[in-house]
């Protein structure tokens, strides 16, 4: 459940640098930028997108400005393989693996 993420791949003329835009803006109107091996703390989608970025392995950074994210991998020769999916995926929520809540604890209001 949730709602996937457009993703379209657009070309780069930098050996290591892969851009993507997307149909949803992740930030407002600043700029977002992480480095591997940083903590990324926040909460916004572009912390999530990044945290899920640097668990794929093998990126560098990652800058985020409004729908558009760019990523240099960690080496130049390096594969952009399913960074597209990662990206499409940030708003699918109950993926396989994850238990989804029944009615009851829908429903059950603390008292």
């Amino acid at each position: 459940m949730g709602q996937p993420v457009t993703v379209v791949s657009k070309p780069s003329s930098r050996a290591g640098i892969v851009r993507y835009e997307t149909n949803r803006a992740l930030t407002g109107m600043g700029h977002e930028r992480y480095s591997a091996g940083d903590e990324v703390a926040g909460t916004t989608p572009a912390d999530e997108l990044a945290r899920r970025l640097f668990a794929r392995g093998g990126i560098a950074r990652v800058h985020v400005n409004g729908n558009i994210v760019t990523i240099q991998l960690a080496d130049v020769e390096a594969d952009a393989d399913g960074i597209d999916e990662v990206i499409a995926s940030l708003y699918l929520y109950w993926v396989e693996g994850v238990e989804v809540p029944g009615d009851d604890e829908l429903t059950d209001v603390a008292g």
